[in-house]
């Protein structure tokens, strides 16, 4: 299997200013990602506003990053599937481009029971022509998972493991790396990943790597080669920017900054996310030169 370890940068989805999908601007920010030290690229995940995307748009983004990804020889995660295991097997096995794993969210809304969960993912894996990465997101899905069961689902055959954003660092946290079960974990909270790399996670996918790929794959790579000191001083000098780019509801204000810097058309969002403030924009702007300028 691919070896899934490093920095995947979920991308965002370029619109016109008047709202339409741009795929110039799409292809174009996947090269500069890749180009800047991102091991591979997300497509479809939250990030990418996919809920307000038609069904061919969908197929059309995921086209031009599979075409990338193919390009420049690196791996892609696709998101597929949903909080119904039926649809979610449909989605997983009817994606239109081999990829090196695909991202599948913990049932939403519905709240199942974790061993519902696990039966899930069980199913889903069984049935996947690719490994899956459990996207396990409890302040999105209102079913948050213990350490028992993220054991379990690392032990499954064909999950390849997680994208663990559960907004800090807790006891499952600790309770699934201290396990040193196969599975790969990802970190996907932008703020702690510093902290889940020290613990032993193998990467991250991290929206913020949209705007300082450079500097999130260096945090990555600090931490997996064992120079703590630099790692810290990466870590550190990130979590500014980690905030203020969630200040507003995600990617509202990355894609504000994207364009302010001149790299996709517009800040165009779709109903009901609304454009990033301008105060919440130069914070973001404020942080991210910050950022850079005391890259390690």
């Amino acid at each position: 299997m691919t070896s899934l370890h490093g920095l995947f940068v979920p991308l965002i989805t370029p619109f016109t200013a008047e709202g339409a999908l741009e795929p110039v601007a799409l292809e174009r920010h996947a090269h500069a990602v890749l180009d800047a030290g991102a091991t591979g690229l997300v497509a479809l995940g939250t990030t990418a506003e996919p809920s307000t995307l038609t069904a061919a748009e969908r197929a059309r983004v995921l086209d031009i990053c599979a075409g990338v990804c193919a390009e420049r020889g690196v791996p892609l995660i696709a998101c597929a599937g949903g909080n119904a295991t039926a649809e979610s097997v449909r989605a997983v096995t009817e994606l239109a481009h081999p990829v090196a794993a695909v991202l599948a969210v913990v049932p939403y809304y519905v709240r199942p029971s974790e061993e519902g969960v696990i039966a899930h993912f069980t199913q889903l894996a069984a049935l996947s022509p690719a490994p899956l990465l459990v996207y396990d997101v409890p302040h999105r899905t209102g079913r948050p998972l213990c350490g028992t069961t993220l054991i379990r689902l690392a032990n499954t055959p064909n999950i390849a493991g997680f994208k663990h954003a559960v907004g800090g660092i807790d006891a499952a946290s600790v309770e699934l790396l201290a396990a040193r079960t196969p599975a790969t974990v990802l970190s996907g909270d932008d703020r702690f990943a510093s902290a889940l790399l020290a613990l032993g996670a193998h990467g991250a996918i991290l929206a913020a790597g949209n705007i300082a790929p450079r500097e999130y794959a260096d945090l990555i790579d600090a931490w997996r080669t064992g120079d703590v000191t630099r790692a810290r001083s990466i870590g550190n000098s990130l979590d500014a920017l980690g905030a203020a780019l969630f200040a507003e509801p995600n990617p509202t204000v990355i894609k504000a900054v994207l364009a302010e810097r001149g790299q996709i058309p517009s800040p165009a969002v779709r109903l009901p996310m609304l454009p990033a403030s301008s105060v919440a924009t130069r914070a973001a702007l404020m942080a991210s030169e910050a950022a850079t300028i005391t890259r390690v």
